[in-house]
């Protein structure tokens, strides 16, 4: 597996990514996420329609919260126009939890824990930290499955480019 030393930076520390560093045009890489403790969600079970993937740390921390919420609101007015997906290795349990409370219902939650192939595929796996976390990052995908916007948020902590990657996200539709 690939390694980006130094790729982005997390509180300020210089962070490795495992996985490679996607770019527009390339395939949506395969995966294995968790929606159910006893259920998983590959790429094939996606639509073949604009897919939005939002990744975040661990989704109850603030910036990780108003990221899933922002897109939330935004893609609602999509409709079935759009698959949208917040990505993180938080349980399902915590991920349904917190969607519940927040009243998040455009966007699945999937959970990373499985196995880490989405992390490791997409190249957004943190290496070094004592609890595994993915970068914050943004991809969408056309109906092809092939990528037309691809963000690795340099400092994990910061917000991502919501008005960039929604304007991508409207003209895979």
């Amino acid at each position: 597996m690939s390694k980006r030393p130094a790729a982005v930076t997390f509180k300020g520390n210089p962070m490795t990514l495992v996985g490679p560093a996607l770019k527009p045009g390339d395939k949506v890489p395969d995966f294995t996420t968790a929606d159910t403790a006893a259920s998983t969600v590959s790429l094939k079970d996606t639509p073949a329609k604009a897919r939005l993937f939002s990744v975040v740390p661990s989704i109850d921390t603030p910036v990780c919260s108003i990221q899933t919420k922002k897109f939330s609101d935004a893609v609602s007015a999509l409709g079935d126009s759009v698959a949208t997906y917040t990505v993180s290795l938080d349980t399902p349990f915590a991920q349904k939890r917190f969607c519940s409370d927040s009243k998040i219902e455009s966007m699945k939650s999937l959970s990373d824990t499985h196995d880490h192939s989405f992390g490791n595929n997409f190249g957004v796996l943190l290496e070094g930290l004592a609890v595994p976390l993915l970068a914050r990052s943004v991809f969408v995908a056309d109906k092809t499955g092939t990528l037309t916007y691809v963000e690795y948020v340099s400092e994990v902590t910061s917000e991502p480019n919501y008005d960039a990657a929604l304007a991508a996200l409207k003209a895979a539709v």
